[in-house]
């Protein structure tokens, strides 16, 4: 959905030396695509990765001091701003969720495909690993997990059954956990493809990187932090996730005047216009090319003057 992306940001991307955010740098594929296109933009590219921040530097090093790499999570935007010295920016780009880089590394342990430790931590130098998080946790926070984070049916089983495995053995490694989800949701007759460890690890993933509410947390300063014109794109890849975007999004849109009052007070005007009708998805043809986009959603919004 790149294309969409360059498009909704594109009429916000204005002035003699506008700045735009990317939020999930990744390997920079977004940010390249906007420098190459607006040649007196700077693209300030945040990802607590630090393998990331690395590889998308060496990428987008052709362009010089117009990308800005920052060691940081997206909830951190106001103090990102404050440090590199930007009051407001012109456009906003999160693109949320695990990155190719992240799924395709087996030593990251994010995929079930392949065998490797259980960390999924998205900066391996801070934070507790899916391995332990599966160690200490009770079968009822695991349940949680699993049914609000996967949309997994069967949660509370595999979750009984992690807390009846590890009392005997460790759960290291996605094989480790790979056996447990297994052996609870077998393979449906017919079906060739997928894994029904799939929405675990999705879980795992959220919870050991605490993404629901680092995106709450960075919704609001990202809207604050829009000039007048601004665009904040969002692309999310789960229910919960674009549930958030949707319900800040909507309501910035409204009028923050108490219902009853006569008039709109002051500075309780609508700060963003929704400009996206609904949730946008990847076509049939970028599917045919990327199949990991089959499960994205994308919500764009313009920032407005307040009154």
């Amino acid at each position: 959905m790149l294309q969409r992306c360059m498009e909704l940001l594109r009429s916000g991307i204005t002035g003699d030396s506008p700045v735009v955010i990317d939020c999930t740098l990744g390997l920079g594929g977004h940010t390249e695509a906007l420098l190459s296109e607006h040649h007196n933009l700077t693209v300030v590219g945040i990802d607590r990765d630090p393998a990331a921040l690395a590889l998308a530097s060496e990428r987008l090093e052709p362009f010089g001091s117009r990308f800005i790499p920052v060691a940081a999570t997206y909830d951190e935007i106001a103090e990102v701003l404050v440090e590199i010295g930007f009051a407001q920016v012109q456009g906003i780009l999160m693109d949320l969720g695990v990155s190719s880089m992240q799924l395709d590394e087996a030593e990251r342990g994010f995929s079930y495909a392949k065998d490797a430790p259980l960390d999924m931590r998205m900066d391996q130098a801070s934070g507790e690993t899916a391995a332990k998080l599966l160690s200490v946790l009770t079968e009822k926070e695991l349940t949680k997990i699993f049914r609000d984070y996967g949309e997994e049916r069967f949660a509370a089983l595999i979750a009984k059954r992690i807390v009846s495995e590890r009392a005997t053995s460790k759960i290291l490694t996605s094989s480790d956990l790979n056996k447990i989800v297994t052996a609870v949701v077998p393979m449906p007759p017919g079906r060739a493809t997928g894994h029904p460890a799939k929405r675990i690890y999705q879980a795992l993933r959220m919870a050991v990187n605490g993404e629901l509410s680092g995106l709450e947390a960075a919704l609001p300063q990202a809207i604050e932090a829009l000039s007048v014109g601004a665009k904040l794109v969002v692309m999310s890849y789960h229910s919960l996730e674009d549930g958030i975007v949707k319900s800040a999004m909507q309501a910035a849109a409204v009028s923050s005047t108490p219902i009853g009052m006569p008039m709109q007070l002051p500075g309780t005007s609508p700060a963003l216009k929704v400009i996206t009708r609904g949730v946008e998805r990847a076509t049939e043809l970028e599917l045919s090319q990327n199949p990991r986009a089959a499960s994205a959603r994308l919500r764009a919004a313009e920032k407005l003057e307040v009154f």
